[in-house]
């Protein structure tokens, strides 16, 4: 039988959205599918029955996994099967996990696993898809969750908003903000821009939470007419006469060291030596207590007493106030073999960015169902367990590495020079060599003083800051430059970048229940005084790229051809233009448009890779005189090679002032003879002369005497392979 199927709409943008259950996966704790257009993702979510003993986080998983079947693509790998997760795909499930962790129940220890699929791929982005199908699938199942979320994308085209712009439309966008949230508030932002201000930025906040309603109110629909009675949360109960007990023990003595302007290692190596003289205080007084209790008391009561004397007193961990940065220092050329290196430090975090230039040849081709076919500018972020004084496994890049790596790309991406203006692709890395609050910042300062050391001619420096805040509903403070522990303890992590014209990155994920626009609009105001002052800092170590590039750098040039002209540097099979590069050293990259871009090492190599390709592209010219040497002898005349396989006839009239009884006697295989161009035909065959050379004729003399083929002269001369002759060379050919 059937089962019945239910489908529920939300108008957003003057577009429908489409929510489906009933159809796919029954025996999931929640499973749904979202439409938009002929875009559609599956969600499905499960909890397990026993909570995991022994671990302090709520372990829920997200995976979104795009399917290549979604756009009718086979995926390009080996295996021709998809594989681990590109990045794409991973930055989408950290864009779905954000939002959706904070609202499950405090102290639950349930394994949760959301699993969403591409299901059909147009020309609508599916991340934004994707979040909505998991929020709907976690609504209207058997888990606890205090959802339902919405989300949407926010373009802005010729400075008007668009709400969930397709792919076509975020091309001319200069705005591209994805935004989710409850029916009271934001908890996440992730956001590239074009230099923006903040003032559009506050708008666009306003209007994406204004869009996401439409998309809640489906999902409370859906939950009350087919949702799952929600299972019983398994949480870690607290014993508040313990935390009470705790926080009298420690408040003297936490007080007095937060007091302290302290480092980090001091900070917490402070922390520690108090929790274990608590741990050992409280178990001297109760031995039936346990361990883990106690320290969860101590976690509960520093996060109240350091919020409190930031609340009061304005007061940081380390002794700052709200708007104070960090100390900071910057040095270039750390590795002389490089093209580019950087060191930006702010306090105790030091970021170390190297920069690489290739050839377009190097960008990362792309295999995903985006139009994106690759990417010319890449960034790679790495955090080293020593970066904070740690030992851990390494399993390679983390899903955390890749989203601040993209962060950071995105904030660079709009001052990158255009290939047109600068043909290379450009690979930068960073470094964390240490770490304590917003290494991904440092990354962003770090990466502009690489690129400008390098010569890399951007648009404008970039700076970046993470702002926080602290607030009990009625005080607040916005943190600048927040520190590791400001984060963990605080209300908001908020990310901004951007040059001094406007924003171009901005990531948020907000803990309160809500944020008015004028509190956002005061966290991006004293942003941008942070970023100025952070700016002015870095500017004293380089204020502008370099003019030159370094010596190790490749220098790339380019040259446009006639499109019909390619195959003629390709070659049959790519034998030519192979040639080219190994006769001459450089490399070569060929554009459908013709363009050409040269990549050598010196100027000798690349005017002599330039010379053989204007030889192979070069057209005869009418009445111009050419040195040529002879592939072919027949009774009527001698076929000259002009240019290279290019050739001409010569008619035994025209090759001698007088009467010759044999082309031989003037022109044999492999001679070289001087010849103009007479004539021209239709189809491209060439007829010369000799005698116009020797009697030292005008052009126009030479066209007037042009001398009609007799015999065979029909079978003159042009491109080889053209049709004049059978298994000729044709320069036209790919």
């Amino acid at each position: 039988m059937k089962p019945e199927i239910k489908r529920y709409t939300a108008e957003v943008g003057g577009r429908t959205v489409t929510f489906e259950t009933g159809k796919l996966a029954h025996q999931a704790g929640g499973a749904v599918t979202v439409e938009l257009d002929e875009a559609m993702v599956f969600a499905a979510t499960t909890m397990s029955d026993k909570a995991r003993e022994g671990i302090d986080f709520l372990p829920m998983s997200v995976n979104y996994e795009e399917r290549m079947y979604a756009g009718g693509r086979i995926p390009g790998s080996f295996f021709r099967r998809e594989g681990r997760p590109h990045n794409e795909a991973i930055l989408t499930s950290r864009l779905i996990d954000r939002p959706l962790r904070p609202l499950f129940p405090k102290g639950m220890r349930n394994d949760i696993q959301v699993l969403i699929y591409s299901l059909s791929a147009d020309d609508n982005p599916l991340d934004i898809l994707a979040l909505n199908a998991s929020s709907a699938a976690l609504t209207i199942s058997n888990i606890p969750w205090d959802g339902p979320v919405g989300a949407v994308r926010i373009g802005r085209v010729n400075e008007e908003f668009v709400i969930n712009p397709t792919f076509a439309e975020m091309e001319v966008s200069d705005l591209d903000l994805r935004l989710a949230g409850t029916k009271e508030a934001i908890l996440m932002v992730e956001c590239g821009a074009d230099e923006v201000p903040e003032d559009v930025m506050v708008k666009a906040l306003e209007l994406g939470h204004a869009s996401i309603q439409p998309l809640i109110e489906a999902q409370s629909r859906m939950a009350a007419e087919v949702g799952k009675p929600k299972d019983e949360p398994i949480v870690s109960v607290t014993d508040e006469a313990l935390e009470v007990k705790v926080y009298d023990y420690i408040s003297g003595p936490m007080t007095e060291l937060v007091a302290k302007p302290l480092s980090k290692d001091e900070f917490y190596s402070g922390m520690d030596d108090l929790k274990a003289q608590t741990v050992e205080a409280m178990l001297a007084e109760d031995k039936e207590l346990a361990e883990k209790d106690i320290k969860n008391a101590f976690g509960t009561a520093e996060k109240k007493i350091v919020r409190e004397r930031i609340l009061s007193a304005g007061k940081r961990p380390d002794g700052r106030g709200p708007k104070d940065i960090r100390p900071i220092w910057c040095e270039l050329d750390i590795s002389p073999r490089a093209h580019g290196s950087a060191i930006f430090t702010r306090g105790e975090t030091q970021a170390l960015t190297v920069a690489t230039l290739g050839t377009l040849r190097d960008a990362q081709a792309l295999d995903n169902l985006t139009p994106e076919k690759e990417r010319r500018y890449m960034h790679h972020y790495n955090f080293p367990p020593f970066c904070t004084g740690e030992v851990r496994m390494m399993r390679g890049t983390s899903r955390r590495e890749v989203g601040h790596g993209s962060l950071a790309e995105r904030a660079l991406l709009p001052v990158i020079p255009a290939k047109e203006d600068f043909p290379y692709s450009i690979r930068l890395v960073s470094e964390i060599m240490d770490s304590n609050g917003s290494s991904s910042m440092a990354s962003v300062c770090g990466s502009t003083l690489s690129l400008m050391a390098t010569g890399v001619p951007i648009k404008a420096p970039v700076s970046g800051i993470a702002m926080g805040l602290v607030t009990d509903g009625k005080r607040y403070h916005i943190l600048s430059d927040i520190l590791g522990t400001e984060d963990h303890l605080g209300d908001m992590d908020f990310k901004v970048t951007g040059t001094e014209k406007g924003i171009t990155a901005l990531q948020m994920d907000i803990k309160v229940s809500g944020l008015s626009a004028e509190l956002m609009a005061e966290a991006l105001t004293q942003s941008h005084e942070g970023r100025m002052h952070i700016m002015g800092e870095m500017m004293k170590t380089i204020d502008a790229p370099r003019p030159e590039l370094k010596r190790h750098v490749p220098r790339v040039t380019t040259m446009t051809i006639p499109v019909g002209k390619i195959g003629a540097i390709i070659g049959p099979g790519g034998k030519t233009i192979r040639a080219i590069q190994d006769e001459t050293g450089v490399r070569l990259d060929i554009e459908e448009d013709g363009t050409i871009f040269i990549s050598a090492t010196d100027g000798e190599a690349e005017a002599m890779a330039r010379q053989r390709i204007e030889s192979l592209t070069e057209s005869a010219e009418l009445g111009r005189i050419y040195t040529g040497r002879v592939v072919r002898v027949t009774d009527f005349g001698a076929f000259i090679e002009i240019l290279p396989n290019m050739d001409g006839l010569v008619h035994i009239s025209q090759l001698d002032s007088v009467r010759i009884n044999s082309v031989e006697d003037v022109a044999k295989v492999g001679d070289e003879i001087t010849v103009m161009v007479t004539n021209i035909d239709a189809g491209g065959k060439i007829r010369l002369s000799r005698k116009a050379v020797l009697e030292g004729w005008t052009v126009e003399e030479a066209i007037a005497n042009d001398q009609p083929r007799g015999g065979g002269g029909n079978r003159g001369g042009g491109n080889r392979g053209g049709g004049n002759r059978s298994g000729g060379r044709n320069s036209n050919r790919r």
